[in-house]
């Protein structure tokens, strides 16, 4: 049989299946009956088809770090994450909420600067994050939208309390391991479905299509979306392939687009289509050689006039970045009461700011206590695990943190929920996180497809493919 027996939940953590008791939570009861009578040998027969599953449709991702720059099948445990209906409604409000707030952020910093001059964010700390885009002051985006897509990262802390870790504002990724994973375990366990109602995750496309669409610029009934990837070698060239064709729009490169007279055409061998909307996934720094780094090959020249003419929409808009910046998430908070007049649904886990003196001195004191982020890093780089590291990676954090100060934030280490999953035909507790994506067109939509990324090697509290982790199909329960 699978080894289904209560596991050792070390330390003062949030388990997923098991409550303070070692008894099944109620909504995974009926999932913890269906794998012990489907049993170990056949559980281990569905995982080795679905790797060989995953390999053949090419879910991968890269790993930049290793000298090989080599592409790895994205692991994925079988056994899935589910999420009551109450936490999901929960989650949700929170998101939306936020999202609003930081979308209200980044038009004011562009314009007005409200906030700046009522002095509820320090203007220093604004205009030096290296992803404020000067280019942007004063332009207007259409609809004042300028994250159309959002990934907001949550953990789940000893309390069982649902935490805002950090936002994703300019090109999140992750929306394809969600669509894959639910599609393989259906295909795959379908023994697992009967006994729950999941919300469905197959029209993530639509929604978005749907919100590319509306953000056209007025006066195409029949607007052009398109899809621009950095291309083949870029870590989620698959999530671009994946979604340009399941929302029916082409996938293109910066090759493949030029700009006449400040509108951006398509080449086609029909000769040039006009193009309304572009869901980028390429970073500002390279969208425009013009605007920004003159080498860059992944951009096309003119698409900054373009897009300052209102003959183009950017998905997301160009300088979104400063609204994710490490150091200005601790006050998104303060974002809420002041644009919406409300307070935070989600809290922020707490968090040390390395310019302020007092702070600063506090974090180097407790180098082996706490996390120390770069402020502009992603995926899991950049980052200093006080009490696993090493004396001469403190030693050499504190060096770079004091050159520094505004490069670094650190938090105090959160005891990360586990979650059942699947480890040499045992069943173990393994962290884990949560991200739900947004789609802001008409309003703010979170759709129940939220990607539960795991730490896979025991003790970790890492949950980044870069560094070992992999996902899991997550279940969010209809009401």
């Amino acid at each position: 049989m699978l080894d289904l027996q209560p596991y050792e939940a070390a330390g003062a953590h949030y388990d997923e299946l098991y409550d303070a008791a070692g008894d099944p939570r109620p909504h995974y009861a009926p999932l913890v009956a269906t794998l012990a009578r489907l049993g170990r040998e056949e559980v281990l027969a569905r995982v080795r088809a679905i790797d060989t599953t995953l390999l053949q449709r090419g879910v991968t991702f890269t790993v930049y770090a290793d000298a090989t720059g080599t592409e790895r099948v994205f692991p994925f445990d079988v056994i899935p994450r589910i999420i009551t209906a109450t936490e999901w409604d929960g989650i949700e409000c929170g998101v939306r909420q936020r999202v609003r707030a930081i979308n209200a952020f980044l038009y004011d910093v562009y314009h007005d600067e409200r906030i700046l001059r009522e002095g509820r964010i320090p203007t220093a700390m604004v205009y030096s994050s290296r992803n404020y885009n000067r280019e942007m002051v004063g332009v207007n985006v259409h609809r004042n939208v300028y994250i159309h897509v959002s990934g907001i990262d949550l953990i789940r802390d000893e309390r069982g309390e649902f935490l805002v870790l950090e936002d994703n504002c300019r090109t999140p990724s992750g929306i394809s391991y969600v669509l894959e994973n639910r599609d393989i375990l259906k295909r795959q366990l379908p023994d697992l479905f009967p006994d729950y109602a999941v919300c469905p995750v197959d029209d993530y496309p639509a929604r978005l299509l749907d919100v590319l669409r509306y953000m056209s610029p007025p006066g195409n009934l029949e607007p052009t979306v398109v899809v621009l990837t950095p291309g083949i070698f870029n870590s989620a060239y698959f999530e671009h392939a994946l979604l340009a064709r399941r929302m029916g729009v082409e996938l293109v490169e910066a090759s493949d687009l030029t700009v006449v007279d400040n509108a951006v055409y398509l080449k086609t061998t029909r000769g040039l289509q006009r193009v309304d909307v572009i869901y980028r996934r390429v970073d500002d720094d390279y969208l425009d050689p013009l605007y920004f780094l003159p080498e860059s090959t992944l951009g096309v020249t003119g698409l900054m006039n373009a897009y300052r003419a209102g003959n183009v929409t950017l998905a997301n808009a160009i300088g979104t970045g400063v609204g994710d910046d490490k150091a200005i998430y601790r006050f998104v908070p303060e974002m809420i009461r002041f644009y919406l007049d409300e307070e935070p649904i989600l809290n922020n886990v707490e968090t040390f700011d390395c310019t302020e003196p007092a702070q600063l001195q506090h974090v180097l004191a407790n180098l082996d206590k706490l996390v120390v982020k770069t402020t502009n890093a992603s995926g899991g780089y950049g980052m200093l695990m006080g009490p696993f590291a090493s004396t001469e990676e403190r030693a050499s954090f504190r060096d770079k943190i004091v050159a520094n100060p505004r490069d670094f934030i650190a938090q105090p280490v959160v005891q990360l929920s586990s979650s059942p999953t699947l480890v040499d035909g045992r069943m173990v507790a393994r962290r884990v996180d949560l991200r739900p994506f947004a789609l802001y067109g008409r309003d703010v939509v979170v759709p129940p497809a939220a990607l539960t990324r795991v730490a896979l090697r025991e003790d970790s509290l890492v949950v980044n493919s870069s560094q070992g982790g992999g996902s899991k199909d997550t279940w969010i329960l209809q009401a």
